[in-house]
């Protein structure tokens, strides 16, 4: 460790410089010589660095997302050259090539934080050994050496002998009690931030060998954590505690606000969207009006939360556009008396009748058929006279709406002719009867 501590050791003076700063602003609260001093100063480093890492952590974002869109085809080409492995790296750097996706950009945040690190490593390795180290004077020194954290000094470690301990004025119960429960909280936020990532922002319509191996590693940094913290002097446990909680409510913060398409995340992110734009009507921010304007543009290739939170605008009387804005929609009743929208009516189905009714319903209509002709008959007698006298009125050469010449009903044309065929009729020259039968 003191090798790679010394292989960074051309930022150490920047570091150093740093802390120092830091330290001035604590020491005018705390006191100069105090844990809170010096251990406050190590955290503001944390967040001074990590703040300017965040484009890199951005960049993170893009590269892991594009490398689980490309897990398909990955193993795609994994499967097809199996035998060549030459051809199998050429295809796949064709395939990152042709992506635009880079495999070393979602370890970008870690290899730029490495330096940092190491260097901070080399500054509190030179306190414990009381070293002077890049602006770090004999004064400064000193009053590093007599800081305690709970009453762990912040160059001792976890492996070190009660005598080094005694010498910084420590006993080893506490240093050793100290830097167990930071090693601890180390592995576990860890662990959380790993499972996190996996349960709620992981596409789980897609299974990829890239899935196993961050499911791997959620078990593997905890225990590197547990077993390296043990040779890092306290002040590196309190960057390296600082920087995984930091990591932590990062990653919760962008797993909330732009969660990864398909995963748990999205849907519960899309939930809480259609939320708040029915109740107030339209989209709030540049952040909802580009995740609206996202999913719309997939068109059809929308997965099942995507759909379902457009079907949601549509039922409550919205209807989002391509530009990322929502408008009421004009098939769908806007909004209610209270001003709330309003949710499309839904349309009654007709109740099915049982097989008792409908049997019940028949008879009926069967009843009505047959008393019908005794009431025209009835009716008859009363209007003839009126029926005679309205078809005398009428011209010679008008059918009637009775009874024709033919003797059919309505005037229909052909059916007088069928009528006088069946009665022997009107079917041209008859034949003579037999003699016989005169």
């Amino acid at each position: 460790m003191d090798t790679i501590a010394g292989f960074f050791s051309f930022i150490t003076t920047p570091v150093s410089w740093v802390i120092v700063q830091f330290h001035k602003l604590y020491g005018a609260i705390f006191g100069p010589d105090t844990g809170w001093a010096w251990g406050l100063s190590i955290v503001s480093l944390v967040i001074l660095i990590r703040i300017c890492l965040i484009p890199l952590f951005v960049k993170q974002i893009k590269a892991t997302r594009a490398m689980q869109t490309l897990q398909p085809e990955m193993k795609k080409i994994q499967e097809r050259y199996k035998s060549d492995k030459q051809r199998q790296s050429e295809e796949m750097m064709k395939l990152y090539k042709e992506s635009g996706t880079n495999p070393l950009s979602s370890c970008l945040p870690i290899l730029a934080q490495s330096p940092f690190f190491f260097a901070l490593y080399h500054v509190l390795n030179g306190i414990a050994s009381n070293k002077k180290v890049g602006v770090i004077d004999q004064q400064l020194l000193d009053s590093a050496r007599d800081a305690h954290i709970f009453g762990a000094p912040l160059a001792v470690k976890f492996t070190d002998s009660a005598d080094k301990v005694a010498s910084l004025s420590a006993s080893l119960t506490d240093v050793r009690v100290v830097t167990a429960l930071m090693i601890i909280l180390m592995s576990a936020s860890q662990f959380f931030t790993q499972r996190q990532l996996m349960t709620k922002n992981v596409d789980t319509t897609v299974k990829t060998p890239f899935m196993q191996q961050q499911k791997m590693l959620m078990y593997v940094f905890p225990i590197m954590f547990a077993v390296f913290g043990i040779n890092f002097p306290v002040g590196v446990l309190v960057y390296w505690l600082t920087t995984n909680v930091w990591t932590m409510g990062q990653q919760m913060y962008v797993i909330r606000q732009n969660p990864t398409p398909g995963s748990k995340a999205q849907a519960a992110y899309l939930e809480r969207l259609q939320k708040h734009i029915t109740a107030a009507g339209k989209t709030r921010g540049r952040g909802q009006t580009r995740a609206v304007k996202a999913i719309v543009a997939k068109g059809r290739d929308r997965n099942e939360y995507e759909r379902k939170f457009i079907n949601g605008l549509n039922k409550a009387g919205f209807a989002a556009q391509a530009d990322g804005t929502v408008i009421v929609s004009e098939t769908v009743a806007t909004t209610t008396e209270d001003g709330a929208p309003a949710a499309a009516p839904k349309r009654q189905q007709p109740k099915r009748q049982s097989k008792s009714k409908r049997q019940a319903g028949t008879a009926v209509s069967g009843a009505k058929a047959d008393d019908a002709p005794t009431d025209t008959a009835a009716s008859g007698g009363a209007d003839a006279k009126t029926s005679l006298t309205k078809s005398e009125e009428k011209p010679q050469n008008a059918p009637a709406k009775g009874k024709t010449a033919g003797g059919t009903k309505g005037g229909q044309p052909g059916q007088g002719t069928r009528s006088k065929a069946k009665s022997g009729q009107g079917k041209g020259q008859q034949r003579p009867k037999h003699p016989s039968k005169k």
